[in-house]
């Protein structure tokens, strides 16, 4: 039920949205046209494209590298305090999070000023540059969202046989080789599942950007993603189809994405 009230009605509505104009009449795909054709529209997909490029590649990256440092120091004792450090970031997510990473980020007060300052940032709207947002973005992203992550990855290779790992070892592998033909391959489908929500995740940016932006006075820009030019269209321009027109672009390019990397990967291949 919860589904169906949070997930399919709110879909089902926004799709009529999109194909009607404010008085209810079918338009087909103008309301498509007028967001393609707004200025701000090519912008804002290109800074997406690079956020999640950005942010993909170092979930995948170090979530994974994480996960499996976690797994090998499972053996000393450490694993349980370690899984705890990893989640604790989680506690802070959406808002309270960028509310503390704008403190982090201004050399004035940051706990790591000596830090930003060292690379040559004396300002708050130095780090904050333009050219600056995909990196600082996939560091909030990933302080929020990686924590959860590593600790399904780790519990999937806690679910490998210890006969496969024994028999590894047996072989002569070494923690490297055990880790890139045994432990990475075996974890494919959860690393799979784990780019589907994290892409479909990515593709909604709009806290980070949209608090960013109001407390560097338009620094970052009110337009910098598509989610917030959607709520731009709705909001300040009084547009709700054109809005709800860019909201299915996205649920159709995370939908296609995901089937796409379903299909390529084999997830639902018996093991």
């Amino acid at each position: 039920m919860l589904l169906v009230a949070f997930g399919v009605v709110p879909t089902v509505y926004a799709v009529r949205f999109a194909f009607t104009d404010a008085g209810g009449t079918f338009v087909g795909l103008s309301n498509f046209a007028t967001a393609a054709r707004d200025f701000r529209f090519v912008a804002a997909v290109e800074h997406v494209g690079i956020y999640l490029v950005c942010w993909l590649a170092s979930l995948v990256v170090f979530s994974v590298g994480l996960a499996l440092l976690l797994h090998r120091l499972a053996a000393q004792g450490m694993s349980k305090l370690l899984r705890f450090v990893y989640y604790l970031p989680g506690a802070l997510a959406g808002a309270a999070s960028v509310m503390v990473w704008l403190f982090v980020l201004d050399p004035a007060v940051s706990p790591v000023g000596f830090l930003l300052r060292g690379l040559g940032f004396s300002t708050f709207a130095q780090v904050i540059a333009p050219s600056h947002l995909p990196v600082l973005f996939t560091l909030i992203a990933f302080w929020t969202g990686a924590g959860g992550w590593i600790i399904v990855m780790y519990g999937a290779l806690n679910n490998i046989s210890p006969d496969v790992m024994e028999a590894a070892r047996i072989d002569g592998a070494g923690p490297w080789q055990t880790a890139w033909r045994i432990q990475i391959p075996l974890l494919r489908k959860w690393i799979v599942y784990m780019v589907i929500l994290a892409f479909a995740g990515g593709t909604q940016l709009f806290v980070e950007p949209q608090l960013l932006s109001q407390a560097s006075v338009g620094v970052a820009g009110r337009d910098y993603s598509l989610n917030q030019l959607s709520y731009d269209f709705a909001f300040q321009n009084n547009d709700v189809n054109t809005a709800a027109a860019v909201s299915v672009e996205l649920l159709v390019v995370s939908v296609v994405v995901a089937a796409v990397f379903v299909a390529r990967s084999g997830f639902f291949d018996a093991d």
